[in-house]
């Protein structure tokens, strides 16, 4: 899908021609997509479709008439029915005249530019809206790491019921997604490092500064990314200790158990050998079944109360 804006008197416009000043936003855009606004700003192909490639790395390309910068943007997803976080590449080609925004999906990130909602946007000031872009990037890793957090915590605090597969799989799908964004944010600092160098992207002190906050909000999201990782990893090592001291726990009792059963076994197998009764105690007795079944349940008794004493049930 093609979208035109352009910015009149600080309002957000919709327009139907290419012109000056104009933001084309490409949204999974088909091949004839792509090859209508190579055709109309004389970019190469595969510039504009390297976005849509989910493998894509995030890198910086200059050309004689513009410049090529992909990054990595978070997305929701939904893993084994629970919501999640993974990333995707987005394009964003500067010319002399106009910006190209490219990316498979429609993002919250564009979607606060073509609604108006970004104080001090301008697509005539290119520059200040290429960093406007990264610095809606790395406040949106914040939020989706804000997010993974709480679900942790929620995880947390319910962990002495997590005997469930699916809670195991989640827990491992907020790591996964721990791992996509750190790597995704290290890739976007190279980015920003390689455009700090560059002239042809710091004209204007205000662009400058910019570019700084974008940098500074880019490492704290990876402090936090870091953080929440090595916690993370606490947590799953926590349940991992819950998993094997209930473990424990089940074959103390079985082993419990069994030498329970063992005794009545012992005793039943001792009186049905094929040897003479003159040698078997209270063989002959009247009672005899009953009184061996009684000292049988007694000694079972008292095995089962030290047994429980020294909590081995």
């Amino acid at each position: 899908m093609i979208e035109l804006f352009r910015t009149n008197d600080q309002n957000v416009e919709k327009t139907i021609e290419i012109t000056e000043n104009t933001w084309i936003k490409l949204t999974a855009p088909t091949k004839e997509e792509i090859k209508e606004i190579s055709s109309a700003l004389d970019l190469e192909l595969d510039d504009i479709s390297a976005a849509t490639d989910p493998e894509e790395k995030t890198r910086v390309e200059f050309r004689d008439d513009y410049v090529l910068i992909i990054a990595d943007i978070p997305v929701k997803r939904i893993y084994h029915k629970k919501e999640n976080y993974k990333t995707i590449p987005i394009g964003i080609i500067i010319t002399q005249d106009n910006v190209v925004t490219i990316c498979s999906q429609d993002t919250p990130i564009l979607t606060e530019f073509s609604n108006n909602q970004v104080r001090g946007f301008s697509t005539k000031k290119r520059i200040k809206f290429f960093y406007q872009i990264l610095l809606n990037t790395s406040l949106l890793y914040q939020e989706a790491l804000t997010a993974i957090e709480k679900r942790r915590t929620a995880f947390e605090e319910h962990i002495e019921n997590a005997d469930d597969e699916l809670d195991l799989i989640s827990l491992h799908g907020l790591e996964s997604a721990l791992v996509y964004i750190t790597t995704s944010l290290r890739g976007n600092i190279n980015v920003l490092n390689r455009i700090s160098r560059s002239n042809r992207f710091l004209q204007y002190p205000e662009d400058k500064e910019l570019l700084y906050d974008v940098i500074t909000e880019n490492h704290q999201a990876i402090e936090m990314a870091q953080i929440y990782r090595e916690i993370i990893d606490g947590t799953r090592e926590l349940v991992s200790s819950i998993m094997n001291s209930r473990l424990n726990n089940v074959m103390k009792r079985l082993t419990s158990i069994t030498v329970l059963l063992s005794i009545p076994m012992v005793i039943s197998g001792m009186y049905g050998m094929n040897v003479d009764q003159e040698w078997m105690p209270l063989a002959r007795a009247v009672h005899g079944f009953g009184l061996i079944g009684i000292i049988t349940i007694i000694i079972c008794a008292v095995l089962m109360i030290i047994l429980k004493r020294k909590k081995m049930l």
